[in-house]
């Protein structure tokens, strides 16, 4: 009893700033400003049927784009010896220290007109290239802001495989190839399922990277959402959407978890 004591605390404050907020959401999503019950904010969503589409097809993009950057890097931090893995693990980690804000402004200052990557275009003797304001430019600021998120989950699994299976499976006469697609992928899902997780639900409600990144040309629903609650004033139509991208996101999550079902995916360490 006096153990339970300890996540007193933290119990307190998910109740505070978890549940209580989410209850509020689910409110709002099926009052009207009057407060009666209505369904016309969950069904308001599909006319915005094809924003959910793109924000889901770029989530996508941005997940796979993620695990097949981030596998490989993850394979080959696991494989070094610990101080450089470690520090190479300390590189993946310090743009996460930076603001997020920041590190999305920095990608524009790479992408713009007269940014990094025209100039070096230009002293090639190519044309420049219009980016931002693209599509591709959304899709590269998602990538590099949640690529982290897939590298060290996945790098965590990795790294407590037990090097004996590994061994055995070449013992048996087992080229490289086939220990890595027989032997550590199989036995590395649950990281896998758990870094497709925390890139997939960022990504598919990100509204400051489409803003800036595409200078409001491309609009998801995280910019939808944004809208109603800020611009529009209209927290009811707003929270039925997050209520509905939470819905989605949680019917993703549980698909995934049919490939880890007992959990066992990878955190941050």
């Amino acid at each position: 009893m006096k153990r339970s004591w300890y996540a007193a605390p933290y119990a307190l404050w998910m109740l505070m700033f978890t549940v209580v907020p989410l209850l509020f959401v689910c409110y709002y999503a099926f009052t009207t400003k009057t407060g009666d019950f209505t369904l016309a904010n969950i069904t308001k969503i599909f006319d915005y049927t094809p924003v959910l589409l793109d924000s889901l097809r770029l989530a996508l993009y941005c997940t796979v784009l993620c695990l097949l950057i981030g596998y490989p890097a993850a394979y080959f931090l696991s494989s070094k010896d610990l101080s450089r893995s470690q520090s190479l693990a300390v590189l993946i980690l310090v743009p996460m220290w930076m603001n997020f804000l920041l590190r999305t402004y920095a990608m524009m200052t790479l992408f713009e007109n007269n940014g990094v990557l025209n100039s070096i275009f230009e002293a090639l003797g190519l044309p420049k290239q219009q980016i931002i304001g693209t599509e591709g430019a959304v899709l590269v600021g998602m990538v590099y802001n949640f690529l982290p998120f897939m590298i060290l989950p996945i790098y965590t699994v990795l790294k407590k495989l037990d090097p004996r299976v590994i061994e055995a499976a070449e013992d048996l006469g087992a080229n490289p190839f086939r220990v890595i697609s027989r032997v550590v992928l199989p036995l590395s899902v649950p990281g896998i399922v758990s870094g497709i997780t925390m890139v997939f639900m960022p990504a598919v409600t990100t509204f400051a990277i489409s803003r800036l990144m595409s200078s409001g040309m491309i609009y998801l629903m995280g910019d939808m959402i944004e809208e109603y609650f800020i611009s529009m004033n209209n927290r009811n139509v707003g929270s039925a959407m997050s209520l509905v991208m939470m819905v989605l996101i949680l019917i993703s999550i549980g698909l995934l978890r049919k490939a880890d079902p007992e959990g066992q995916g990878g955190g941050l360490w």
